[in-house]
This record gives C-alpha cells, sequence and structure tokens, in this order.
C-alpha cells in the first residue's frame, strides 16, 4: 500500500478522498472513481470509504492507493423510523476503520464528495485540515417530492405528511451544510450551474463550480460482440436505477408508437421492474432491463444504439449526455436541470420539453438522419472541449481549491 511519507512523493500534499457508499454505482460514483488515478498528479493519494466496490479496490490497488474501509460494509438504514428521525450511524462506521484517525490528522487537505454516509466524516476532522465537498446535489429526499414517488408517478404515502415528518430531518441537513460552509478552511462546489442554484436556493450559500469529467479513451474501444444486446430492433438507451426520478416510466411513454425499443441500464427494484414490463406491454414497447454491463459492454450498447434519452427529473448534472458525444451517439434529453449544462438544442444534441410528445418523437426521427449524427457528434466532443471536461482538468481544480483553503 502507498504511504504519506516517501522522496518521490515529498512534494505533492497528502489528500484523503471520502465518498460514504459506491454501490450504487452510477454517475457520481463511475466519475469519482474514474478521477481518481489523476489525482496521483497533484497529490499523494488515500481513499476512505463505507461501501467499497470491486471497480474501486481494483483502481487502488492498480495505482497502489491504500483503500481504507470498515470490515463490514455499513448499509444505509432504510427503516422508516429511522429516517422520520434522522438516525445516522455512518459516524460510528467511520470511527471503526482501523487507522483512519491517524490518516485524518497527517492529510493535508480532504476532499469529500456527498452521498449517503460522506458528510458525517467532517465530525473526525480537525479545523486546521483545509475540506473541499463537492456536493452533487441537496438532499433529494428531504428538499423534493420526486423520491416520494413510485416508479409510476403515484405518492408512495401523502405527500403532506411526508414532508412534516421529515422535517426534522431537513432542517437538520440545512444547518449541517451551513455549519460546514462557516468552518475554518472549508469550501463547497456543485457540479453544474444547475446545482449551484440548488444550493443557494435551499442553503442560501454561495457554491463554487467542479464539472464532473470524462475520459475518451474509455469510449473510444467499443468494439466487439454485440450479441449479448437482447434487443432485435432498433433501440434507445436510458440509463439510471429505474425510478420515478430517472424518468423510466416517461421514456416507455414516450417510445409509444415509434417502433423503438428500449434498453435499459441500471437495474431497479423486482416491484419496479414488474410495473414497468406491465407499462411497456400496455405501450407495446419492448423493452431490454440490462444486467450490469462492463464499461466495454456499455460503450457497445450506446454505440449501437438510434440515441441516448433522459426524462430524469431535475438531473444535477449527468453523465450520460457527455458519454453519449464521446461515442457518437445523438443525446436527447428533457430541457431541465443540468442536461442544460451540456446540450445545445439542435447543435449536438436536443432538448426536449417533457409534455410534447409529438417533439420527442420528431427528435427520435432526427436521430436516424446520418448527417444530424455526425453533426452532433462532433459538436459533442466540442462542447466536451470547450468545457474542458477532462480527468486532468478536474484534477487542476481540485488542486486550485486545495491551494486557496490552505493559506
Amino acid at each position: 500500500m502507498s504511504s504519506y511519507a516517501g522522496s518521490s512523493s515529498a512534494a505533492k500534499p497528502r489528500l484523503l478522498v471520502v465518498k460514504g457508499c459506491f454501490s450504487a454505482m452510477g454517475g457520481a460514483e463511475r466519475d469519482l472513481i474514474r478521477n481518481i488515478p489523476f489525482l496521483s498528479e497533484k497529490f499523494v493519494v488515500k481513499v476512505a470509504t463505507l461501501d467499497p466496490v470491486d471497480e474501486l479496490e481494483s483502481i487502488c490497488r492498480e495505482m497502489d492507493f491504500e483503500l481504507m474501509t470498515p470490515e463490514n460494509s455499513w448499509i444505509i438504514s432504510d427503516d422508516p423510523l429511522s429516517i422520520i428521525l434522522d438516525k445516522d450511524s455512518s459516524l460510528k462506521a467511520w470511527k471503526e476503520i482501523e487507522g483512519l484517525d491517524s490518516v485524518i490528522e497527517k492529510s493535508d487537505f480532504i476532499h469529500i464528495v456527498s452521498g449517503d454516509g460522506s458528510m458525517s466524516i467532517i465530525d473526525l476532522i480537525p479545523s486546521s485540515i483545509p475540506v473541499h465537498l463537492h456536493l452533487l446535489e441537496p438532499h433529494r429526499g428531504l428538499h423534493e417530492d420526486v423520491l416520494h414517488m413510485k416508479v409510476n408517478g403515484r405518492p408512495k404515502r401523502n405527500i403532506g405528511l411526508t414532508k412534516t415528518l421529515l422535517s426534522r430531518a431537513r432542517k437538520r441537513d440545512i444547518l449541517r451544510i451551513k455549519s460546514f460552509n462557516s468552518r475554518e478552511k472549508s469550501s463547497i462546489s456543485g457540479n453544474s450551474k444547475y446545482t449551484v442554484s440548488r444550493i443557494k436556493e435551499i442553503y442560501n450559500i454561495d457554491a463554487g463550480l467542479l464539472w464532473p469529467s470524462i475520459d475518451l479513451e474509455d469510449f473510444s474501444n467499443n468494439e466487439g460482440d454485440s450479441e449479448f444486446i437482447k434487443l432485435n430492433s432498433p433501440y434507445v438507451v436510458n440509463i439510471g436505477k429505474a425510478s420515478w426520478v430517472k424518468g423510466t416510466w416517461e421514456a416507455i411513454s414516450i417510445l409509444e408508437k415509434t417502433n423503438l425499443s428500449l434498453a435499459h441500464i441500471g437495474g431497479g427494484n423486482k416491484e419496479d421492474i414488474r410495473l414497468l414490463e406491465e407499462h411497456a406491454e400496455s405501450c407495446k414497447v419492448k423493452v431490454w432491463f440490462a444486467p450490469r454491463l462492463t464499461q466495454n459492454e456499455l460503450a457497445i450498447v450506446l454505440k449501437n444504439a438510434r440515441a441516448s434519452i433522459s426524462l430524469a427529473h431535475g438531473e444535477p448534472f449527468g453523465l450520460t449526455p457527455i458519454e453519449a458525444f464521446a461515442i457518437g451517439t445523438p443525446a436527447i434529453y428533457v430541457n431541465e436541470g443540468g442536461f442544460k449544462d451540456t446540450i445545445v438544442d439542435k447543435e449536438n444534441g436536443r432538448l426536449v420539453a417533457r409534455e410534447q410528445r409529438e417533439d420527442w418523437h420528431s427528435a427520435l426521427k432526427d436521430a436516424e438522419n446520418n448527417e444530424n449524427r455526425i453533426k452532433w457528434s462532433q459538436a459533442g466532443k466540442e462542447r466536451i472541449k470547450s468545457l474542458d471536461l477532462s480527468c486532468e482538468k478536474h484534477t487542476e481544480r481540485i488542486y486550485d481549491i486545495y491551494k486557496k483553503l490552505k493559506n
């Protein structure tokens, strides 16, 4: 394992990267795993998490980064009473990681990526150590309704009652973020202009902006057998765990009468999948719920698709449009949230109003045109360049945050 000492890295500051959970393996987790190796250009890196995944363990072994985890992975409670009472056992789990307290003490800088279990580690960090919080989104379960909907958009329970029951947790979340922001040597960044605006709206904090990134090489080698794709007809791709917030139900709805199938990547719970299968049957839309895919398999599915689509509600940033740009597949997304940061309508893809079914069908037809596909792909890659979404630049931006905080 790597050490914070050593002649070859003596000049580099010691960085501890923290994220509570990785098991969801959504865009946030993939983005962080993608960026961790590049951080070694500026820092001596160690990683701490309560819930590792094979991909993280593999990259840490490859880079010889020490990965600090508890003996048993921490699992967030789904007990309604614990959620209502805002009971969080993650701090106890952080304390159980052998040697973590010593690593924190010796760190020059700590970079925390928000999510379940992430924030509580702040209680273990001395005020003298600079800390950056990459706040990917304000706690949506506390500040929005979309996570309290079934996959078909119907409330799981009375929304008014839900808001009342969560009022204590909501107030504590606001207090926690504001308290962190007032801490010496602390900084908060959103991951899109949309997220920055939401942080201002909910916490009244002027956050910085730290874009996610993409490594184009991840999408350059997409050759290989596509027979694992269980769809014979032309299809579009929708990525994200099956849910209302990710717009899965609506993605099926807009494909009705298009003769297009849907490749859904991201899984979901059994009951949600059952409801979606029934909905797809009623819409006469064929859906393939893909198993967990490798990076290359994901690239192959995207490459062979008519388009990458999403009707997600208030997506903070959304890596999937830039992944579509990278591979040359048209990106057709709802005109909301962070998608507006990367897609310029009719220049590098399409932004479509949620309720405009005919416009969705028109956009999907546009995506069939080879001239559009080539034009949008080239403009999409230019958009990645103009925003400078490289992993190297992501590392530079984090290093700049560190330099400002340490002075």
